[in-house]
């Protein structure tokens, strides 16, 4: 019994010479862990403006941040009253270590194929990156949803990624009647994706005749354009080669039948021509009686 006394007696002694000391430590820890999360953040924002390489920017801000730590660590410690040798070994240790996991180990850690604020496809889903923890991705779709989809079944299903490039291929198919002038819908094709300031010039906007159906000539224009611009680009080009298309008169093909009648009589038939012929688009609903 009076040996538990002394021994708390001591640690009441401990207590009363370095308590405050320890306390301020761990409250120099919490705040310094703090700062250099924050810090971690802007030393990707400046690093962005002076190199291209994101992967090179993530590994140099990791790098500050764990300078940082460590300061904050030695500090601490030395506050707290530990000796300055054992605080450089111990500082050097895990420096090191922490060093050559980031720039050894981190290419083999799976990572998540895209960045906050990018527009994918993950499985069905289709939508904006809204953010991302280690456990789950927060994605909003375009009707308003919000998933929370787990980080797991997005790095095992395949991913799409459509702001990973900075440019995008625009796809404008067009058919004409067969009875158009060919040469100049391609012309007029062309010239309405070059003359949109937001269609890239390298490489050149293109017309190919992509096919010849049963109901028109398909004509395919393509055209690069940066990748923040081109829903908006396609939908207002589509517009425009409908207006171009009906200002030059070409004519643009629709669904159609052609309806044959034959009479079995000249009774039957007044006027006396063997055929009758008309056009009635085909998802005309008289057609179905």
């Amino acid at each position: 019994m009076e040996q538990d006394i002394l021994e708390f007696a001591k640690f009441q002694e401990v207590v009363q010479l370095y308590g405050f000391n320890l306390l301020l430590s761990l409250a120099m820890l919490v705040v310094g862990l703090i700062i250099a999360k924050y810090c971690h953040k802007y030393f990707k924002i400046l690093f962005r403006k002076f190199i291209v390489n994101e992967a090179l920017v993530a590994t140099i801000a990791n790098i500050g941040s764990i300078l940082i730590v460590v300061f904050v660590v030695a500090v601490s410690l030395q506050h707290a009253g530990m000796h300055t040798i054992v605080i450089r070994r111990i500082i050097i240790a895990i420096t090191l270590a922490l060093i050559g996991v980031i720039i050894v180990f981190r290419p083999l850690i799976p990572s998540l194929p895209f960045k906050v604020g990018q527009v994918v496809k993950a499985g069905n889903l289709l939508g904006k990156v809204e953010g991302t923890s280690l456990i789950n991705t927060r994605l909003r779709t375009f009707d308003g949803k919000t998933f929370f989809v787990p980080n797991s079944k997005i790095i095992n299903d395949i991913v799409q990624n459509y702001h990973f490039t900075g440019t995008r291929r625009i796809k404008l198919n067009v058919g004409i009647r067969y009875d158009q002038d060919l040469m100049k819908a391609k012309q007029v094709l062309e010239a309405i994706m070059v003359e949109d300031p937001r269609v890239n010039v390298n490489p050149r906007p293109a017309v190919w005749v992509l096919n010849l159906t049963n109901g028109c000539v398909e004509l395919g224009g393509r055209c690069w354009v940066d990748n923040p611009k081109y829903w908006k680009t396609r939908c207002e080009l589509l517009e425009k080669i409908k207006l171009r298309f009906d200002a030059e008169g070409i004519v643009i093909a629709h669904p159609q039948r052609d309806v044959h009648i034959y009479y079995e009589n000249a009774s039957q038939n007044p006027s006396g021509e063997a055929v009758s012929i008309f056009e009635q688009n085909a998802n005309d609903p008289e057609m179905a009686t």
